[in-house]
């Protein structure tokens, strides 16, 4: 499968104030965006899972251009995100083609960007008593581990950091449970001192 390409464009910008003192280091930004024709617009396709895979490397390329606008330096980057917005003629659906593509390629520039996603834990309900679900599971770099072992990971992987890099990416939807959410957070910090989690929205 090919990939229609109609443009990208790709913004960057520095910050240098915000109305108070010169920063001794300025905040840069950048976004990277690519129009794509979407080849299920319109209709019902069951299986759009080829697109995600044509994807990727377009993903490749936008996080490249997006690392260079930002001065060629994998390691200067704090933090990153993605989103996809869809035309009224695709589905919902459609938005997720873009999850692999562009997550994993600005994770595979930067190195181990860290990230604790909810990915097997009974959050849609209210939780039962103290703590989670013994079966819950949590993505951790890549690593898929049991909820318990979170606070060790944690301290494993960013311990040895300076403050500053002490940030943790905690991936989640609107439909988890808030309470359930708050615990994994606060596994996450029990292991760290002086982490902050900073909150990704996915759908």
């Amino acid at each position: 499968m090919n990939v229609e390409i109609r443009k990208i464009v790709v913004c960057a910008e520095e910050t240098r104030h915000d109305g108070g003192p010169p920063l001794d280091k300025p905040v840069r930004k950048a976004w990277a965006a690519a129009a794509v024709k979407n080849p299920y617009a319109g209709r019902y396709e069951p299986d759009i899972m080829p697109m995600m895979e044509a994807l990727k490397p377009l993903g490749i390329e936008l996080s490249r251009r997006l690392v260079a606008a930002l001065g060629g330096d994998p390691k200067a980057i704090d933090a990153y995100g993605k989103g996809v917005i869809v035309g009224a003629a695709g589905e919902i659906e459609h938005t997720a083609l873009w999850h692999v593509p562009g997550g994993y390629a600005m994770r595979e520039l930067l190195g181990r960007a860290l990230a604790i996603v909810p990915s097997a834990c009974n959050l849609l309900q209210p939780p039962a008593g103290e703590g989670l679900p013994e079966d819950c599971s949590v993505t951790l770099a890549d690593r898929k581990i049991p909820a318990a072992e979170l606070p060790g990971r944690v301290a494993e992987l960013l311990g040895g950091q300076p403050a500053e890099k002490r940030v943790l990416f905690l991936a989640a939807d609107d439909r988890l449970n808030y309470e359930g959410v708050l615990r994994i957070v606060d596994l996450a910090k029990s292991g760290v001192e002086d982490l902050s989690i900073e909150f990704l929205t996915t759908h």
